[in-house]
C-alpha cells in the first residue's frame, strides 16, 4: 500500500483496533443542525494521540511502541489533535478509520506490556 505518491507506507502498531470508532455531537431535542463532512481520524492517528496525551509518553516512547520514528509520531499527533479539535468546535461527527498498514500487539492485547 503506497501514499498518495512516493515511499510505501510503514507498519505501525498500535495496541488494539479501537472499539468505540465513531463520535456525533449531542443536540438538544428540537435542535437542527446542518450536515457537516465527518471528520476522518487514522487508526495511527489515534494511537499516537492517545500514547502521548493520555499515556504520557513522550514522543520517543510512543514511537517505539508504533514502531516508527520520532518525526512520525511528531506529525500523526499534530494532525490528530487538529482533527479532534476541529470535530468538537465545528460540532461534526468524528469517524476512527483504517489508513496506514497497522498491527496490533498481542502482547498489549493479553495485557503484558
Amino acid at each position: 500500500m503506497h501514499a498518495r505518491r512516493g515511499r510505501p507506507w510503514k507498519l505501525r502498531w498500535i495496541s488494539e483496533i479501537p472499539s468505540i470508532r465513531h463520535f456525533a455531537p449531542f443536540l438538544p431535542p428540537g435542535a437542527v443542525m446542518e450536515p457537516k463532512e465527518p471528520i476522518l481520524l487514522s487508526y495511527d492517528e489515534f494511537e499516537a494521540v492517545k500514547l502521548v496525551d493520555g499515556e504520557d509518553l513522550s514522543q520517543e516512547e510512543a514511537a517505539k511502541r508504533m514502531g516508527v520514528s520520532r518525526g512520525t509520531v511528531w506529525r500523526l499527533v499534530a494532525s490528530g489533535r487538529k482533527k479532534i479539535i476541529k470535530a468538537i468546535s465545528e460540532g461534526r461527527e468524528l469517524f476512527i478509520v483504517p489508513q496506514a498498514p497497522v498491527m496490533v500487539r498481542e502482547e498489549e492485547k493479553r495485557g503484558l506490556d
